[in-house]
C-alpha cells in the first residue's frame, strides 16, 4: 500500500507560477513511478505528466509541455510539480497518483492522493 498526500494549490492570476508537493509513505514508495493528473468540473480526468522512479525520465501531456515540471526527491519520499506561465484553463483539482510502470492513463494508476485545487484567474 502507498499514501498520498497533495498540498500546495491555491488560488494564482494567470502568467504565474505555483508548486505543487505529494507525499509519499507505504511499502517501497520511492520506487514507484508518480503521475499528476487534473480533473476540471464536468471534465474526465486529464493526465499532466509522470517522473520514473530514479528520476531520470519525465513524460508531459502537450498542454503542459514547456510550462509545467516534475521532480522529485526519494531520500523525502516526495514528487513535485513545478507549474509556471499559468492560464485559466490549468483550473482544476490536481492529483498525484502512483503506478509500478510508466503509463499516460488514469486507469494504470494503483494509488490516488485526495487532490488539491488549483485555481487561475484571469
Amino acid at each position: 500500500q502507498v499514501q498520498l498526500v497533495e498540498s500546495g494549490g491555491g488560488l494564482v492570476e494567470a502568467g504565474g507560477s505555483l508548486s505543487l508537493s505529494c507525499a509519499a509513505s507505504g511499502r517501497a514508495a520511492s520506487t514507484y513511478v508518480m503521475g499528476w493528473f487534473r480533473q476540471a468540473p464536468g471534465k474526465e480526468r486529464e493526465f499532466v505528466g509522470y517522473i520514473d522512479w530514479r528520476g531520470g525520465m519525465t513524460y508531459y501531456a502537450d498542454s503542459v509541455k514547456g510550462r509545467f515540471t516534475i521532480s522529485r526527491d526519494n531520500a523525502k519520499n516526495t514528487v513535485y510539480l513545478q507549474m509556471n506561465s499559468l492560464k485559466p484553463e490549468d483550473t482544476a483539482e490536481y492529483y498525484c497518483a502512483a503506478t509500478l510502470r510508466p503509463i499516460d492513463v488514469a486507469s494504470g494508476y494503483q494509488y490516488w492522493g485526495q487532490g488539491t485545487q488549483v485555481t487561475v484567474s484571469s
